[in-house]
């Protein structure tokens, strides 16, 4: 499937009637890294019929679980170098993600364990939204990621309404 940015978006039909899920992860203490968590706060606001929305400053092995209990889900973060203002790409799971000492996984280890313990393949989308100021504390959006981050959000408001 191709990427996608803010010009192709578009009602999409595949994403209705699905049971959705869209994780925003990333440190909203360091800046732009807070992209993730940003975008999960406003799309809950919307109250999509159908959509649960979850944040947290990394993806975990216990996310498993609430993945392999949707038909879509939509993995949100902050990318130093995605094309402005955002990519959406789909994801392909990674087996072998899983090890006793894991506490942080990436997405494609993360739909790979979906796989292997509950035997799931949902629909996964990466949402990477470009960001630019990540090397200080703080918690705010530079003000070309809080642009970004309104174009994603209206972006995944009308593919998923």
């Amino acid at each position: 499937m191709p990427k996608a940015n803010c010009s192709t978006v578009k009602r999409d039909k595949r994403f209705q009637m699905k049971r959705i899920l869209v994780i925003g992860y990333g440190n909203p203490g360091r800046l732009d890294d807070g992209l993730g968590p940003a975008l999960a706060e406003k799309i809950s606001t919307l109250n999509l019929p159908n959509v649960s929305v979850d944040s947290d400053y990394q993806l975990n092995v216990e996310d498993a679980a609430q993945v392999a209990e949707h038909d879509l889900v939509i993995l949100a973060d902050a990318s130093t170098d995605a094309e402005p203002p955002f990519t959406f790409t789909p994801l392909e799971g990674e087996k072998g993600g899983l090890s006793f000492s894991s506490h942080s996984v990436s997405a494609p280890q993360l739909l790979g364990m979906v796989e292997e313990l509950f035997g799931k393949q949902p629909e996964a989308w990466v949402l990477a939204i470009r960001g630019y100021d990540f090397n200080e504390f703080g918690e705010r959006l530079s003000a070309k990621a809080g642009q970004n981050l309104e174009a994603a959000v209206e972006f995944l408001k009308k593919r998923l309404q």
